[in-house]
């Protein structure tokens, strides 16, 4: 799998092969990159092996534990969080693989397109079939892993058996909270200023600066943005720079008071104590142990 990342923009562009365009493999906790709110264009199922943490997902935030399954839909606006000892099996695949099938069974693709209404991102942990999906997913890695003869074929065919359980016995009349949730408009709106915060993080933005850029009052603004994110804008503005701050500790030599500079803090004293807050330690402590 090779992602792409514009810039700074938080959404991915995942290529996979054409004749096999599935990425299946544990990661072992999360990446700072997916711990900021990103979106991409493939589909993704997740099992969680062993620990919790926790996803935001377009704006709704679900805790998961050891047994637990995921979906996740293309454009979801989401990230995660590790709470204890998390390891994960990832799943990402483009649904045009399952074209053909599409004839065959339409809805395969229903626990994806109905996202929200028909059903829920995360899978219901009690429901007596659960233990069928598991298994199945299981079993779909390790013939993944194998790459014994016509283990593509079998790997398909068990992503189909996994998406029609899911299709027949996890269907619910309306996901709880569907109307509660924030809007495809709405959440465009957000990542457009996502995209205009990771642009330009050091400018010296302004709540209402950034309900500008859509048109929406601060409040509002705030209220939806905190919503689809999990934090208040500001103080996301405030990981996005800490974020590029580590990375200038870790790559380069600049002094310390230029690093704050260039990442937007206006004085070093503040700086200093973000960093110290959000990180949990000094930005000098912080270049020693990455050196």
């Amino acid at each position: 799998m090779t992602t792409i990342r514009g810039g700074d923009i938080p959404r991915e562009k995942v290529r996979l092969a054409k004749h096999y365009p599935l990425f299946i493999g544990d990661t072992i906790g999360v990446e700072s990159y997916y711990q900021k709110l990103h979106w991409h264009d493939v589909l993704e199922i997740n099992l969680i092996k062993t620990g919790t943490g926790y996803y935001i997902i377009n704006g709704r935030q679900f805790e998961f534990q050891q047994g637990d399954i995921l979906l996740i839909n293309s454009n979801d606006l989401h990230c995660a969080y590790e709470t204890k000892d998390l390891v994960m099996l990832v799943i990402s695949f483009d649904p045009s693989w399952l074209i053909s099938s599409l004839r065959l069974d339409p809805e395969i693709l229903s626990p994806f397109r109905e996202m929200g209404v028909n059903f829920t991102n995360l899978l219901d942990r009690r429901h007596p079939r659960i233990h069928k999906l598991r298994s199945l997913l299981l079993e779909l890695q390790e013939e993944h892993t194998s790459g014994l003869r016509s283990h593509t074929t079998i790997v398909y065919s068990l992503l189909l058996r996994f998406l029609a359980t899911i299709n027949r016995d996890f269907r619910i009349e309306a996901a709880a909270g569907a109307a509660s949730q924030i809007s495809e408009r709405q959440l465009d709106k957000m990542r457009y200023v996502i995209i205009e915060m990771e642009r330009n993080f050091a400018h010296n933005w302004t709540l209402a600066e950034l309900a500008a850029l859509v048109y929406l009052s601060p409040s509002r603004f705030s209220d939806i943005f905190k919503r689809a994110v999990g934090m208040p804008p500001l103080l996301y503005l405030i990981h996005i720079r800490l974020e590029r701050a580590i990375d200038l500790l870790e790559n380069n030599q600049m002094k310390i008071t230029d690093v704050a500079l260039e990442c937007g803090f206006r004085t070093l004293s503040n700086f200093n104590r973000l960093f110290k807050k959000h990180i949990g330690a000094s930005p000098k402590e912080s270049r020693r142990l990455q050196g």
